[in-house]
């Protein structure tokens, strides 16, 4: 059984991590939040047009998942009630970092900012990490249109976004799972060492996973 109760898993396009939040809560029970992003109305125009689109892209999912925990928080203790979520909070400000150019970020941080103090972090934060050839594979192999021209440049800069924020925020409890070697699905076994690794004690800090 989980040692926490609000759970985020979270990890860069196609690395797998809502299919990760799914096989935990149907085994573990508890409750499920999961990103609605196939309902942000620009994200294929951002795919397309990423420069155009970026802002409204980015603006759209940090209201959804700004409202989507608030509306959880209201229903459940977080911290008495197993919850496990398919992303964090703060990855609005990480993609911002990624796809916005100066003064957009600049006023998007504000934004993000009188949200953020809004919300819990969750106790522990799992990332899934996956290099970008295998999230290349991952992407063409679950055959979204509109994501099959994402580069490997653009995961790869997402992926050292992610990192630096982990570097600075040492009060996290953070498990990386290094995953391009384990198929957590068809793999019984590799589900299962995943499985008793999450379910641990952890000290604040980043904690690697390696199989």
């Amino acid at each position: 059984m989980f040692k926490y109760n609000f759970i985020t898993i979270d990890g860069n396009t196609g690395a797998g991590k809502t299919t990760l939040a799914n096989m935990f809560a149907e085994e573990f029970g508890g409750n499920l939040i999961l990103e609605q992003f196939v309902d942000n109305p620009f994200l294929a125009a951002f795919y397309a047009e990423p420069d155009r689109f970026a802002f409204q892209t980015e603006m759209y999912f940090l209201v959804d998942r700004y409202q989507q925990l608030k509306e959880t928080i209201r229903q459940l203790d977080l911290y008495n009630n197993l919850t496990i979520s398919d992303y964090i909070f703060t990855k609005s400000l990480l993609y911002a970092r990624a796809n916005l150019n100066g003064q957009e970020f600049e006023l998007f941080d504000r934004i993000f900012n009188m949200f953020f103090n809004d919300l819990p972090e969750p106790e522990l934060f799992i990332y899934v990490h996956s290099t970008a050839d295998r999230l290349v594979q991952n992407i063409q192999k679950r055959g979204r249109g509109f994501e099959q021209v994402v580069r490997k440049s653009y995961l790869k800069s997402v992926e050292d976004i992610y990192f630096d924020y982990f570097e600075k925020n040492t009060h996290l409890r953070i498990l990386v799972i290094h995953s391009d070697d384990l198929d957590f699905v068809a793999n019984e076994q590799d589900y299962s060492k995943i499985k008793e690794a999450v379910t641990k004690e952890y000290t604040p800090g980043i904690h690697h996973l390696k199989l």
